[in-house]
């Protein structure tokens, strides 16, 4: 069983009525053949706020995967989603780059929907049944699970970064969290540095004892390890090499007055994506007449996201204002130095923009892994493009042939930028050709199969790429 915030569908609206497809995201990617091979079943919300007097959906099948749905009230969606989740503890677990706010009617909106995942996943888990968590929305429930169903093996999975100590005792209700992660055999983190900060805050808060790598529970053992998260790189290489997205990528460098270097970034529109710094540098190169329009263009799609949050709300104006300066200064009658992008497109459409960018740049302030990072690789089958890659993104340390900067450094971040503009198309290629074979050999199946065999479920019961087991 799979339990996360989200279910893997997404709702549409027919002429026939409402029926569900799945979503394309890289977890549902990564877990639904072993999902469909086991039939197994996902727990989770299905994305509407539901009223008070509404039924919990029924369970249903698609694409072989059994769904779960978990009901959450528009209270609950601005509580314990809006409000703990990503004002609480999204920002503290990114180094704090925004200031965290916490309210204690958060705290137990959090909690109560964490009881309510934690009783849908009992209640549906089979005998002795292996159960994934996912992510920081639901961190209480592997112990209140396990209260619930002893026989369970369960495991954990932070996708986002897990902060130091120092940080993490900042947090209310601290031992609470913590607790709910320990009722978990194995818990689950994208970098080794995070696994090492669980462990340390074990002992410093609840003065548990280390048991190698892991830690001693009520008498057993609770292991900690990095598993850090991949893509369908063979989803995207199809893709690429694909002469629709290829005519496409052409199509847009024609779009954008066939310049010599098109710098890419692809966000969500976050605080922690480091967006306004890659602008700023941006801007100072060109105005240190270190790169011009139209020989550079820069394209950045920032895509909507949790849009009712107050700290998302002040990034996204701050965004747009520094784009309207760097076009104001620099742009031309129908030639902006900048085109901002804000919403969605699909995959094809951000492959075409992987293939037509000769720059990509992903410069988080502080990230769990960066998909696009990876994303970009795998698509340049060509092995053109250059990518800078920020050292705080959980990608730099297996993308180590990009070009890393430090984001809280603008110098930095320049030097790399200049250094991907000018780099010899030899040395270009090698650094793709090192970055793209490490991907092939670590991809999102054996994300997935490395966990849940360090988990005990035996790797002969999940399938290879091929989809054979």
């Amino acid at each position: 069983m799979v339990v996360a915030n989200r279910l893997p569908v997404d709702e549409v609206t027919t002429a026939g009525g409402r029926s569900w497809r799945r979503s394309p995201g890289g977890l549902v990617t990564a877990l639904h053949p072993v999902l469909a091979a086991q039939h197994g079943t996902w727990v989770g919300w299905p994305g509407n706020a539901a009223a008070p007097e509404d039924p919990t959906p029924q369970p249903f099948e698609l694409d072989g995967m059994r769904l779960r749905p978990v009901n959450l009230s528009t209270d609950e969606v601005e509580r314990y989603y809006e409000g703990f989740s990503n004002s609480s503890l999204w920002p503290l677990y990114h180094d704090a780059i925004e200031t965290p706010a916490y309210r204690r009617s958060w705290w137990e909106s959090y909690r109560r929907v964490n009881q309510r995942f934690a009783e849908a996943t009992a209640d549906q888990a089979a005998e002795g049944g292996t159960v994934w968590v996912q992510d920081y929305q639901l961190q209480l429930v592997p112990a209140m699970l396990r209260a619930l169903r002893p026989d369970l093996k369960i495991g954990f999975f932070l996708h986002i970064p897990f902060p130091p100590v120092e940080l993490f005792m900042q947090l209310p209700r601290r031992a609470e969290i913590l607790r709910g992660l320990l009722g978990a055999d194995l818990v689950g983190f994208q970098r080794p540095l995070a696994a090492q900060n669980f462990l340390r805050l074990t002992r410093h808060l609840l003065g548990l004892r280390p048991r190698g790598a892991g830690v001693e529970v009520d008498g057993r053992i609770v292991h900690a390890a990095a598993f850090p998260i991949s893509i369908d790189v063979a989803e995207i290489e199809g893709l690429a090499a694909s002469p629709l997205v290829r005519a496409r990528a052409e199509q847009i460098r024609a779009e954008l007055g066939e310049p010599k270097t098109v710098i890419l970034g692809v966000d969500r529109l976050d605080y922690t994506k480091g967006i306004e710094q890659r602008f700023k540098a941006y801007r100072e190169l060109l105005a240190e007449d270190r790169l011009s329009v139209p020989e550079t263009v820069m394209v950045q799609v920032a895509t909507p996201s949790r849009e009712r949050v107050e700290h998302y709300q002040a990034l996204r104006v701050k965004v747009e204002r520094e784009v309207g300066r760097i076009n104001g200064d620099y742009g031309r009658v129908g030639v902006p130095a900048v085109h901002y992008l804000h919403q969605s497109y699909s995959r094809s459409e951000l492959v075409a923009l992987y293939c037509a960018a000769d720059v990509m740049m992903v410069t988080p302030l502080r990230d769990g892994m960066n998909l696009v990072a990876k994303e970009y690789v795998a698509a340049r089958v060509d092995l053109g493009g250059a990518l800078v890659l920020s050292e705080f993104a959980g990608a730099a340390g297996e993308l180590r042939q990009a070009f890393l900067c430090n984001p809280h450094d603008l110098q930095s971040v320049k030097d790399s930028l200049l250094r991907a503009v000018h780099v010899d198309q030899s040395e270009a290629s090698r650094r793709m050709r090192a970055m793209r074979r490490h991907l092939r050999a670590h991809d999102v199946r054996h994300w997935a199969n490395s966990f849940l065999s360090a988990l005990g479920v035996p790797t002969t019961a999940l399938p290879n790429p091929e989809g054979t087991v």
